[in-house]
């Protein structure tokens, strides 16, 4: 069993700050859970984790405690692969998942040859398979809006750096929801942070969107 990672002074483990090892990270430890698990949640990789760790603990819930494991896997082209490895214990646990807009056939076609029958959308949201439409990030910014968004930039003392993005050349004039989706995507490590604090603030507020919300009353 892997051993849990120290965080740092705010009680973040190493895999919430980023870094290019932080999937690997997370994946290895979630791989470690598996043998013993009673839900596997096959997410496209650190930020959805996070987003429904994040989640479930605002709510109150301890997923390690409930067995629910939740596995980055690299990328929605590993999903085949994944569920083929998996062997007999894929029909021993919950099986969940986690993808974005775009990713949604590849997902969508591992698991139709993994349950051996065509599957529809409808379809594999029965079975726990849920989608953000774009991606999570746009879903986050569009729950929360633009008002609950700045208030956030300010909080973290990022509201003028978001106003000079704003201005330059090729945001200038752009839909604040684009110019806000770039800023929090333009760093890896502010994404990580701004996904935590973007799911807490949903929750917060009764929120969370609904492939989030879905997929965690699933498992």
């Amino acid at each position: 069993m892997v051993g849990t990672d120290p965080g740092d002074s705010t009680g973040r483990r190493p895999d919430d700050l980023g870094g290019p090892d932080a999937t690997v990270r997370a994946t290895a430890r979630a791989l470690a859970k598996v043998d013993d698990a009673a839900s596997l949640v096959l997410v496209e990789g650190l930020l959805d984790e996070i987003a429904l760790r994040t989640a479930a603990e605002a709510r109150g819930r301890d997923l390690d405690a409930e067995r629910v494991v939740l596995v980055p896997i690299g990328g929605a082209h590993a999903i085949s692969r994944f569920l083929g490895d998996l062997g007999p214990l894929a029909t021993r646990v919950r099986l969940a998942g986690l993808c974005d807009l775009r990713e949604a056939e590849l997902f969508r076609r591992a698991v139709a040859a993994h349950v051996g029958s065509e599957l529809t959308r409808a379809d594999m949201e029965r079975l726990g398979f849920h989608v953000c439409d774009r991606d999570l990030e746009d879903e986050l910014i569009r729950a929360l809006g633009m008002e609950e968004v700045q208030a956030l930039f300010e909080a973290q003392g990022d509201l003028g750096l978001f106003h000079q993005f704003q201005s330059q050349p090729a945001w200038r004039g752009r839909p604040v929801q684009a110019q806000t989706y770039r800023f929090v995507r333009s760093s890896g490590s502010r994404n990580l942070r701004y996904t935590r604090l973007f799911v807490e603030a949903a929750v917060a507020l009764g929120r969370l969107p609904r492939p989030l919300d879905a997929l965690l009353t699933a498992v």
